[in-house]
């Protein structure tokens, strides 16, 4: 009832003219951590995102608001951290709690205004939105968010067999040993991200041809497991010596460290990477083959954007979900709150980029996309939002920001400020992590009890949401 009432006190504000409001691409890559040449120049993996960042505004300080993709991409749609609702910090988020959110979702709000939404792939957690049987059917997993709601199968034929696929259109669900790499010849549409592509492109062709502003969303799977990408792209990147952790054992202090039990649901077809360090750097590898085939996809929409009547009045949003650890800490995935499991890309483009290309190095998080991008829109702003606009930022990359970003992750929450990270359990006080990223920006040395005074400080900061 409250998404309703939202929606109609939305549809009745009066919008300005259609040609003066900016149409927006968003562009989500699941499960990407920082590993593109606009972050790294010595990653030269990322060719097109890279030239995004060169014409917007790369954000190098961006966290997400919980390491795992439902949740994550909740904090997106709505504009809230996790721990208001119950089942908001799961892969789930969206489906338990949208009906209950005091916020209409993200394209609700734009729909609300005049603007088609459309989303191709995964946007959300389910890709499609559909929440039944192999994510094909059943209940939406956001009602009434989108105008369309898509997601490119081709022969894999089910979201949920896509969501995982291998090559010759085979699902997780049945390949016998599940090799964590794969790299077969073919062309992009050997994996389901070229059909997801492709899918994007002739709905951004048919929304800039129609007249009507549209918010049109495409997700992209990879880097997401397995790691399966066609070889030429593999190929591409075997010159490219990815960072190798200078920590990779299990830290020796209580922290929400896992056993890498996802990664760990595949075979090691090339090696264990817990007992090789061979294979750990044919995994990194095969990480940044997934990335720059990802890459690729994101280039097809860019150009058919750049060719389209849109292309001067387009918001151009590319946003990581979450990190992903590559063997720092001895894990090996995301659902941990070390920087590198909440730290992700953000990249934002707008019209008439100032000062474009330069970086900006103000903490912000994914809570911050929502108002940046109603803001924009000229869009009045739900009361209920816990993020802030990006757009001092955009405007001027040296401008501040609240300068603090939290998460959370099952009883574990954490908050990022400029030199420290505090991570506090709730249901045991005493287990307090303190990292000091002056000193050891790797996080490997708890400072806890070294330094009570900026415990307390940060603690009361971090207070729990109403």
């Amino acid at each position: 009832m409250k998404l309703r009432l939202a929606i109609l006190w939305l549809a009745a504000i009066s919008a300005s003219p259609a040609a003066e409001r900016p149409n927006v691409l968003f562009i989500a890559v699941d499960d990407l951590r920082p590993w593109l040449g606009c972050y790294d120049p010595a990653l030269k993996v990322s060719p097109n995102i890279d030239r995004l960042a060169a014409t917007g505004r790369a954000f190098t300080r961006h966290y997400v608001q919980v390491p795992t993709c439902g949740a994550s991409r909740c904090a997106l749609m709505f504009g809230r951290r996790a721990g208001h609702l119950p089942g908001d910090g799961g892969n789930e988020a969206s489906k338990k709690t949208a009906a209950q959110q005091p916020v209409p979702a993200l394209p609700a709000l734009f729909r609300a205004n005049g603007y088609q939404a459309i989303s191709v792939g995964k946007v959300t957690h389910y890709p499609g939105n559909h929440t039944g049987r192999d994510w094909a059917d059943g209940p939406e997993e956001i009602p009434d968010a989108w105008d369309v709601a898509t997601m490119s199968c081709g022969p894999w034929q089910t979201p949920e067999a896509a969501m995982h696929g291998y090559a010759g259109g085979i699902g997780r669900a049945a390949m016998k040993d599940k090799p964590l790499t794969q790299h077969v010849d073919g062309d992009d549409k050997t994996y389901p991200d070229g059909w997801i592509a492709e899918e994007t492109v002739a709905r951004l062709k048919e929304a800039a041809a129609s007249g009507k502003p549209f918010f049109l969303a495409a997700g992209f799977i990879k880097p997401h497991l397995p790691f399966v990408s066609p070889k030429s792209y593999f190929e591409e990147i075997a010159g490219i010596t990815p960072p190798v952790p200078k920590i990779t054992t299990k830290p020796a202090f209580p922290t929400t460290w896992h056993n890498s039990n996802e990664f760990r649901g595949y075979s090691f077809n090339e090696g264990d990477p817990f007992q090789s360090d061979a294979a750990a750097l044919t995994y990194r590898r095969a990480y940044l083959g997934c990335i720059r085939y990802t890459d690729a996809q994101v280039g097809k929409v860019l150009a058919a954007l750049d060719a389209s009547p849109a292309a001067g009045n387009t918001i151009v949003v590319l946003w990581g979900d979450h990190g992903w650890l590559l063997g720092e800490h001895g894990i090996w995935g995301k659902h941990c709150l070390f920087e590198e499991a909440l730290r992700s890309p953000l990249i934002i483009r707008v019209p008439g980029q100032k000062q474009p290309g330069a970086r900006t190095d103000a903490i912000v998080e994914t809570v911050d996309v929502y108002p940046t991008l109603a803001s924009y829109a000229g869009i009045p702003l739900p009361a209920q939002l816990e993020g802030a606009s990006l757009r001092p930022q955009l405007e001027d990359p040296a401008a501040p920001s609240r300068g603090t970003a939290i998460a959370a992750w099952e009883s574990s929450r954490t908050i990022r400020e400029d030199r420290y990270r505090l991570v506090i359990s709730t249901r045991n006080p005493r287990q307090v992590e303190l990292y000091d990223h002056v000193e050891d920006p790797g996080e490997t040395r708890n400072a806890a009890e070294s330094a009570p005074e900026t415990v307390a400080r940060l603690r009361g900061k971090l207070a729990p949401p109403p």
